[in-house]
């Protein structure tokens, strides 16, 4: 089982870089559940993963400080309005619609009041926690 763990890990960081790389794809979901595979499946790749720059660039002050800056979750947000509206037009049943249109408000719920807002690291911030 933990080798689809790393597997389902690498999968969702090829996803991450690719959300890095196109400006409307988000990373820091794809990220996070890398983060999460890597955990389950091996100390050592999760270990390799934390000390990359893309994590300490992307995750890292979400899990210390459990919050996301303003870009990051207006990008969220977008992504998953657009991929959700796009499943509401295509859903024939007012059952799916319906679904679909209460996972929406449960996730703008959850970003406004669940997910704390965080300052964007100034350039001196940045440096300092380099030294």
């Amino acid at each position: 089982m933990k080798i689809v763990y790393i597997v389902l890990g690498f999968i969702f960081l090829g996803l991450g870089i690719l959300g890095i790389i196109l400006p409307l794809m988000p990373a820091t979901p794809f990220l996070l559940l890398t983060l999460f595979f890597f955990a389950k499946g091996s100390d050592r790749v999760h270990n390799w993963f934390i000390q990359t720059n893309i994590y300490k660039k992307h995750l890292k002050s979400f899990k210390e400080q459990r919050g996301l800056t303003k870009k990051a979750k207006f990008w969220i947000l977008l992504f998953a309005t657009i991929t959700l509206t796009m499943g509401f037009i295509f859903t024939p049943s007012i059952i799916g619609k319906s679904i679909i249109v209460i996972v929406l408000i449960m996730k703008y719920i959850a970003f406004f009041f669940w997910i704390k807002t965080i300052e964007e690291p100034t350039n001196e911030q940045s440096i300092s926690i380099i030294d």
